[in-house]
């Protein structure tokens, strides 16, 4: 079958950008769409992206997938399962009816265009005899049948030909009851029909696909959500548990099957794929958001949108700043994300292929931007439009502020385009922050790969430009970093990326502190609603138009990174926790905006906000972040303080890791095995290996580490600092008795054999 890059797992999904309740069987090219047809309104649908489709909760894969559907009043609750990779099974069920049953139609359309073929479609057959549409490509056969027979069985050229029929004949017409066609239609009513079970199997003979569909519908539904759930028991869920969930969902409704470059991404939202984009769209650092948030459920999700997102790539070295079905912006980049991004993908996964990978292309990109970013040779850089392609604005103010991807912030109000460098005449905070970060993470990346040299130089520079931004970005008159004009003057807007300095480790302490204190400020960015994109006194926060005031969930994410790096752990809490309850507000209607109203919370207030967008969960991300992260500087995090109950499981290199915290003691899980439990409410620089165990631990106030399964014959040895800890034994577990020490300490437990 084609579209081998496709694991069988994920063979079956939600790959159309537009039809999120249509399901794909993608390496044959089968098809199956939903539709419906309301006679009150003569009015057809084939359900497209928007808001007649409400998305609900998913697994990453298709093991289970739910959705409502509205159309004309009528409200039916869709949802899909897999019996196994090869048997797809659907259910509906009417939740309110907008009028008579016996004139609202939801009909299946099926398509089989196998990619052998061209494209071409294959034809379909309804065997009455044995209830079952069937059609065969080569030697594979498909058979799609329901609980009862379908009340018309129609063929059609396409959906655009059924429409036309519903709106010109209605739904009493039956001249398309062919014997055969392309496109088959299995039609039935909601009178009939309120609840309907069908199949779709995939088999290497026809009785085998017919046999697998009577089977599928016979069989009770699966009670897991998806993969991620396996080998974890109910339990009481974890305060955040419902932000795992969120990143989950959006996450798996916005993976799509790219068709022109045939290979699967998950775009920025299902309502910009074809509508905007003309079938894909690739804005860089989105995907590299996407990749991040993949990595706590699918490694293969993670690395699909990686590699997209290397895939922008071009010949002058720079990752394009976007690439559609209508254009090309390869005259600028974005934010240089990619390394800090793919170190934690590497740290999370544990695979050191993504950085042989990643490094090339990356290490290129931070190349481009040193060579052609730094307008007046000052070793300070800027944002710019360089002479390469046609694109939309190329060598324009606005390309360069497209850039910064804060389009109509007020931080470039003051600056201009200088036709010369090709840059604006003034030195970003963020953009020098991220550079320098891109630097320290492409060291670390160098160093993993052996390159020691390239290691050394990455690090030297950044090194450097931490020093420059600490020196001369620093506006000691208002203790605040800040965007600088050419001329020496500061911008006097200010954004959130005036934090990014902390998450780069270029703020000196004064300078970290002072910035905390802006985060509480209400004329700053504080308020009810924290981290405003420009500051609350300032006359564009009132604008309330997209980068001019609004809350944007990127910008919350790289500040609440850099507060966590500077050691600010409540101030980092306390914004995790405000994006997470503002985020709720959405999603209770199962909502992921694309940036919010920094005074009421709103997202919907006015009309530049898409309601599915997929970086509106790096605000659950953080969320989840209180319990479990990864970072370059702690390494794993668990922390049992966000509450009690079970969290995840998530993946991580030693398999898929759950915490749970219950009457004061935190449980270490993987694959469902309890391998750590503990009186300790944080552990950092966890590490698994074959006959190691390793972390750091707060030691004030003392403590105990207990290490399930693990006794005498097991444990070589445990090391607290490099001193030896002498274990106790109880039901077969080794006890450690942990001292009261005002620092914390590693913790380094050997064992003979595999690890716990």
């Amino acid at each position: 079958m084609g579209e081998t890059s496709i694991p069988l797992a994920r063979a079956w999904n939600s790959w159309e950008g537009n039809r999120p309740a249509a399901m794909h069987f993608l390496p044959l090219g089968l098809s199956v769409t939903p539709a419906a047809y309301a006679a009150s309104r003569n009015a057809f649908t084939d359900f497209p992206a928007g808001p007649a489709v409400v998305l609900g909760p998913r697994s990453i894969g298709a093991e289970r997938v739910t959705l409502t559907l509205v159309h004309a009043g009528t409200e039916i609750a869709l949802e899909y399962e897999l019996a196994d990779p090869w048997i797809l099974r659907g259910r509906w069920r009417v939740m309110k009816t907008g009028e008579w049953g016996l004139r609202f139609w939801l009909v299946l359309a099926l398509r089989l265009a196998p990619p052998e073929a061209g494209g071409a479609a294959v034809s379909w057959r309804f065997d009455r005899e044995l209830n079952a549409l069937r059609a065969s490509w080569r030697a594979v056969e498909v058979a799609v049948g329901g609980t009862r027979p379908p009340l018309l069985v129609t063929y059609h050229d396409g959906l655009e030909d059924l429409a036309e029929e519903y709106r010109r004949h209605g739904y009493w017409y039956l001249d398309s009851c062919h014997a055969s066609g392309t496109m088959a239609v299995l039609r039935y009513n909601l009178e009939e029909m309120p609840e309907f079970a069908f199949a779709a199997a995939i088999a290497d003979g026809a009785e085998q696909a017919v046999a697998g569909i009577r089977h599928a519908l016979a069989t009770d539904p699966p009670e897991a959500a998806g993969r991620e759930q396996q080998a974890v028991a109910p339990a009481k869920p974890h305060a955040h548990s419902d932000a795992l969930e969120a990143v989950r969902d959006v996450i798996a409704w916005n993976t799509v099957w790219d068709p022109v470059n045939r290979r699967p991404y998950t775009t920025l939202s299902r309502n910009w794929s074809a509508q905007k984009f003309g079938g894909w769209g690739v804005w860089l650092d989105d995907v590299f958001w996407h990749a991040l948030m993949a990595s706590l459920f699918d490694a293969g999700v993670a690395r699909e949108n990686l590699r997209v997102a290397l895939g922008n790539i071009r010949p002058a070295g720079n990752l394009a700043c976007l690439l559609t079905g209508r254009d090309r912006w390869v005259d600028r980049s974005q934010p240089p994300i990619g390394a800090f991004v793919a170190w934690l993908l590497y740290r999370r996964l544990g695979d050191r292929s993504i950085l042989d990978e990643a490094y090339p292309v990356l290490a290129a990109n931070h190349d481009w931007w040193l060579a052609n970013r730094d307008g007046n040779g000052d070793g300070l850089y800027e944002y710019g439009s360089s002479a390469l392609g046609a694109g939309l604005y190329v060598g324009t103010k606005l390309a360069a502020k497209d850039e910064s991807f804060m389009d109509n912030s007020p931080v470039h109000d003051e600056a201009r385009f200088d036709p010369s460098s090709r840059t604006l005449d003034a030195a970003d905070v963020g953009l020098n922050s991220l550079i320098a970060l891109d630097g320290e993470m492409l060291s670390l990346m160098a160093a993993a790969l052996g390159l020691t040299d390239a290691a050394r130089h990455y690090e030297e520079h950044a090194a450097g430009l931490r020093a420059r931004i600490a020196d001369r970005l620093w506006d000691a008159s208002r203790g605040v970093f800040a965007n600088r004009l050419w001329s020496g003057a500061f911008v006097r807007a200010l954004a959130p990326t005036s934090f990014f300095p902390l998450l780069a480790g270029a703020a000196r302490a004064d300078q970290a502190q002072a910035m905390c204190a802006w985060l509480r400020d209400p004329d700053g960015f504080g308020g009810r609603w924290l981290l405003p994109s420009v500051t609350r006194a300032d006359p564009a926060f009132a604008d309330n138009v997209y980068w001019r005031g609004r809350l944007w969930p990127p910008l919350h994410f790289l500040v609440w990174c850099g507060l966590k790096r500077c050691g600010f752990g409540a101030e980092a809490a306390l914004l995790a926790q405000n994006g997470w309850e503002l985020f709720q507000r959405a999603w209770a209607g199962r909502k992921s905006p694309e940036n919010f109203n920094a005074v009421t919370g709103d997202a919907f207030d006015q009309p530049d906000t898409d309601d599915f967008y997929g970086w509106g969960v790096l605000l659950p991300f953080m969320a989840a972040g209180l319990t479990v992260d990864v970072t370059p500087w702690s390494g794993w995090e668990l922390d049992g303080q966000a509450g009690e109950g079970r969290f995840g499981p998530v993946r991580s290199p030693w398999g898929w890791l759950t915490l749970e915290r219950a009457g004061g003691t935190m449980t270490v899980m993987l694959d469902g095995r309890p391998v750590l439990v503990t009186s300790l409410a944080r552990l950092s620089d966890l590490e698994f290996a074959a006959g190691m165990l390793s972390a750091r631990l707060p030691l004030r106030g003392g403590g105990w580490v207990r290490l399930p399964g693990i006794g005498p014959k097991e444990l070589i040895a445990v090391f607290l600092d490099g001193d030896r800890l002498a274990p106790q034994y109880d039901a077969g577990d080794a006890l450690l008795a942990l001292p009261d020490r005002p620092r914390s300490g590693r913790l380094v437990a050997l064992f003979g054999g595999a690890p716990p």
